[in-house]
């Protein structure tokens, strides 16, 4: 891995999103609290923009570093570490369970987090509990932005812990492993139908809709492909490119929906597994549950169905890329419920479902 090196005079046009890991390993960088080594950035020359656009810092062609301005605002943006100064004993924390394993004495907790981007609820709630009990364990609490996603994370903590204080003042209660998740559930849920067209998924989407909001009074928003297309994804074709656009801003508003304790129960085809999984990250990320129901209804009869006359205009070749006919469908291998409708009544498989949103349930 090349260093980087910091300069002050690198410039470039071409603004570059590198993501939010590595613009928090930049603002750790800048502040001396990880060493060039562990920072990988983009080749340049180039640009690195925050989410918003505000531009960060340069690249030039040798890797070094230009700084720009500061990234945009985040949540507990004025907790964050910028400097080595704190005080001693400290402890780094990344999981809220160790909120209870503190050392007496403890002057500073610093919380491992991402406190940007759209995929960190659970990073936020640990911050939040370290915050809310502060008063009570007589520390103060810092943020240092080495989120669950972060390369190299081990390696980051370890650096981290020396430049702080070394072994002997900064208690390390972190767990080493990269990509561990914090339990979910705290929000709420997204339930994801995805099929082929004419398998059923609208009806059962909107017949489980209607079940949540009757028999338990859940506020839920359903996310139909038409209405969705009509305001939402308004000007998109049917290319494999836009249908993957079509279902990432279907994820986008159902996380959203769920990150704040909502039900969102969306039906698209989504072909594609890997939109899918993107999807699936997007909302456990917000500490929702992510429930995938693939209506499994074979081909055949969903062409007999056809009751838009789809099928007969694909095979006539009169749509292309048509899912099932000259665009495939990646069967989902990471379902928590296959079901076909041939022949069934849509009750008894929203009651399969139901049972999969149950709170005891063991496939949650």
């Amino acid at each position: 891995m090349a260093d980087c090196i910091l300069v002050t005079s690198a410039r470039s046009d071409t603004p570059t999103f590198p993501g939010v890991p590595v613009l928090d390993d930049l603002e750790l960088l800048r502040h001396g609290l990880l060493s060039p080594g562990l920072v990988t950035v983009p080749a340049g020359p180039v640009l690195l923009v925050d989410a918003e656009g505000v531009p960060v810092a340069d690249v030039d062609d040798e890797g070094g570093i230009g700084w720009r301005s500061e990234r945009s605002s985040r949540p507990f943006e004025r907790w964050h570490l910028t400097d080595v100064e704190i005080d001693l004993p400290a402890a780094l924390v990344d999981d809220p369970g160790a909120l209870d394993d503190i050392p007496d004495g403890t002057r500073t907790v610093v919380a491992l987090a991402s406190t940007d981007g759209d995929d960190n609820q659970r990073d936020l709630d640990l911050v939040r509990e370290a915050r809310s009990q502060a008063d009570h364990g007589g520390y103060a609490v810092r943020v240092a932005p080495i989120g669950r996603a972060a390369a190299l994370r081990a390696d980051k903590i370890a650096h981290l812990r020396e430049v702080l204080g070394g072994a002997d003042q900064v208690h390390d209660l972190t767990s080493a492993a990269e990509g561990e998740a914090y339990p979910a559930g705290h929000g709420g849920v997204v339930v994801l139908l995805t099929g082929l067209s004419g398998s059923g998924k609208s009806t059962l989407a909107r017949a489980l809709r209607d079940r949540l909001v009757e028999d338990e009074g859940r506020t839920v928003s359903l996310l139909d492909g038409d209405v969705v297309r009509r305001h939402l994804s308004a000007g998109l074709g049917f290319s494999p490119e836009d249908r993957e656009t079509n279902v990432r801003r279907i994820g986008w508003v159902a996380a959203e929906i769920a990150r704040h304790g909502g039900t969102a129960v969306a039906s698209p085809i989504a072909p594609f597994d890997s939109t899918r999984r993107d999807v699936r990250a997007m909302v456990e990320g917000r500490g929702a549950r992510f429930v995938l129901v693939h209506v499994a209804t074979p081909l055949e009869e969903c062409e007999r169905r056809d009751r838009k006359g789809l099928y007969a205009r694909a095979r006539a070749g009169e749509i292309p890329d048509f899912t099932g006919i000259s665009s495939p469908y990646d069967i989902p291998t990471d379902a928590t419920l296959t079901l076909d409708t041939t022949g069934q009544d849509v009750d008894p498989l929203v009651d399969q479902i139901l049972a999969a949103l149950a709170p005891s349930s063991p496939i949650q």
